[in-house]
């Protein structure tokens, strides 16, 4: 059970609830502040004074009052007039995840709504109730507004209580509208009281459930990179200077140190490592720890920022002891949309210097004396094509990455008659760093299946060669999925299912277990 205080949550747990629907509860103590502040609300609107979002209209209608017996139809218009989303539906990890974030928001005790409120997004958690959310529609400014208004259609109800208003959602594997689930589940739907129809959908949640999802992801991708790089390095008999300790010391930048240093671990005991002589080896190699510690620095940053976003009071306005209600921007999604736009492009190096790895181990002027594109003999090439598509489809996938990792933070359109004069792009921006994720996992697929095939050649005809014992481990965790084939065959619904390995992240586990000394089970 994981229980939400609004100030702990982290990435590792927001994984847990998204994919793996571990249940969550909340803590005494955030229930009370909860309720504290609830009390504030209610006092404000008792006492008539006017402030955004309880008592006035939204957006360029701040200056509109609301009598309090209008305020729950204000909350009600607000998620119906909101819901417009457009677009493939989101995963279901990544609604789960905003909802989750979202009731960790609503916990810290500022935004002023009922305890029953954060009640019921957990229990939509806890008894598998995921609304239907379209991907397109946010610019993660004023929040994920129409994202988070899809999930308050689904939680929330009125008078009416009309079936066609109460959005979609899924249960026990079917799709259905959300009055449906709720009810199905078990699941009362609430009447929205002041201020809460705002607290629901102002803060860029989906967008920060976006990027939880991918630093998850992001973090084992670096990981299966460096393993990946062993391999290629090994297969091509890289040079061993270009990882020395020293050198990476002489730079001090600890992500470059790092991946040294888990290469070195990866290729102890290599024989093939330095048997060619070579003095030094192409930037792909050579430079790996430099492009792939970088992205390390850079990830590490991002979670970093998006630990503390996830744990943030993120609706406007704020509530504060005695009950003072400030006014301000804390939904702005800039910080999350600068950080993955920064992610995005670490990752897109990531993918870019592995297919750079995938071209030499393919290139028969370049791969140190392999067939050319590794077909199972030189006399074999021509009638067979032996990897020559696969380095196509990384190129094609680094290309797509490099459209992807192009700013959006840094587009804004006004909205809201100006109102709303900087927008900050943060959905777009997760939603392409989720992709370029995508594409780098298969584009890191790619090599380790090409890596391996080169292993099996150089070891062929170097029998006094031997991989390191983690590049062996690697190596057998390949071929445990698909078979060494001398002539051509269909490879990618073969590279596919080492993608899908090395998304679970049980490939880096066995490698990992050979590097620190114990036997892969």
């Amino acid at each position: 059970m994981i229980t939400l205080t609004g100030q702990t949550l982290t990435i590792a747990e927001v994984v847990a609830v998204a994919r793996r629907e571990e249940d969550v509860s909340l803590s005494p103590e955030a229930r009370a502040g909860v309720e504290r502040a609830h009390r504030w609300v209610q006092d404000i609107v008792t006492a008539g004074k006017p402030v955004y979002g309880i008592n006035t209209g939204f957006g360029i209608f701040a200056d509109r009052r609301i009598s309090g017996d209008a305020s729950a139809q204000l909350s009600r218009n607000l998620i119906l007039s909101h819901a417009v989303g457009t677009g493939e539906p989101l995963p279901q990890e990544v609604s789960r995840a905003a909802m989750l974030i979202r009731a960790n928001t609503l916990a810290r005790g500022h935004s002023g709504v009922r305890p029953e409120m954060i009640d019921t997004l957990l229990e939509m958690l806890n008894r598998g109730v995921t609304p239907c959310v379209p991907s397109q529609g946010s610019l993660g400014s004023s929040g994920d507004l129409a994202p988070l208004s899809h999930v308050a259609l689904v939680m929330t109800t009125d008078a009416a209580d009309r079936d066609d208003e109460s959005g979609r959602a899924w249960y026990g594997g079917e799709l259905m509208s959300g009055k449906s689930a709720m009810r199905a589940a078990g699941i009362p739907r609430l009447v929205l009281g002041p201020k809460e129809g705002l607290a629901l959908n102002n803060g860029a949640t989906f967008s920060a459930a976006i990027a939880a999802l991918t630093v998850w992801d992001a973090y084992n991708l670096l990981e299966t990179a460096e393993i990946t790089l062993a391999m290629s390095l090994e297969a091509l008999l890289g040079a061993s200077a270009a990882f020395d300790a020293r050198l990476h010391a002489a730079r001090n930048h600890p992500g470059q140190i790092h991946t040294a240093a888990q290469v070195r671990s990866l290729t102890r005991e290599s024989a093939l490592i330095d048997a060619a002589g070579r003095v030094q080896d192409a930037y792909s190699l050579r430079c790996a720890p430099q492009v792939q510690g970088a992205a390390r620095d850079t990830l590490d940053f991002v979670a970093q920022v998006v630990e503390r976003e996830i744990n943030a009071a993120t609706d406007n306005p704020l509530l504060f002891s005695p009950g003072i209600a400030l006014s301000g921007g804390n939904f702005h999604g800039e910080p999350i949309g600068m950080v993955m736009d920064f992610l995005g492009i670490a990752l897109a190096e990531v993918a870019a210097i592995s297919e750079r790895r995938v071209f030499r181990l393919t290139d028969g002027k370049l791969n140190a004396g392999l067939p050319p594109m590794l077909v199972d003999t030189p006399e074999a090439a021509g009638l067979n094509s032996g990897m020559m598509m696969p380095q196509y489809t990384a190129a094609s996938l680094v290309l797509e990455n490099q459209t992807l990792a192009a700013p959006d933070s840094v587009h804004s359109l006004p909205t809201s008659a100006e109102q709303e004069d900087h927008n900050a792009n943060a959905m777009t921006a997760a939603r392409h760093t989720r992709q370029i994720a995508k594409n780098t996992a298969h584009c890191l697929a790619i090599e380790a299946y090409c890596a391996a095939r080169a292993l099996d050649l150089r070891l062929r005809d170097f029998p006094q060669g031997g991989m390191g014992r983690a590049v062996e481990v690697a190596h057998k965790a390949v071929r445990a999925l698909v078979p060494y084939r001398a002539g051509d065959a269909w490879w990618g619904p073969e590279i596919e299912t080492v993608r899908d390995v090395i998304l679970t992240g049980e490939f880096v586990r066995q490698t990992r277990q050979a590097v620190d000394g114990e036997t892969p089970s």
